[in-house]
């Protein structure tokens, strides 16, 4: 599974939420996990090559392409919180999705 972590400026919160939903993902049993960083404006051209985008909840509707081409889009509100990103991989059902 490849996913992508966006952020405004795309250095420290999309790096520290990359970190998280790494985290978070293994904890919910993925494996053969890529993930990668980025600025929203960077995001928006290429999250749709990307299966899961985790994003801030203020860029959550700059999405929709990446929804239209099959990407799983998660609005995280603490990009350090891995509980939280536990619970939208739970939530979004992403394990019957990536089996």
């Amino acid at each position: 599974m490849k996913f992508l972590a966006a952020c405004a400026n795309g250095s420290g919160t999309s790096l520290m939420m990359m970190r998280s939903a790494q985290k978070a993902l293994e904890k919910s049993g993925f494996k053969n996990i890529q993930g990668n960083h980025c600025s929203v404006s960077e995001a928006k051209g290429t999250a749709k090559n990307y299966d899961v985008v985790f994003t801030s909840v203020a860029f959550n509707n700059m999405f929709e392409d990446a929804r239209k081409a099959g990407a799983t889009v998660l609005p995280i509100k603490n990009p350090m919180s891995v509980p939280e990103i536990v619970k939208a991989i739970k939530d979004a059902d992403l394990k019957s999705k990536f089996k």
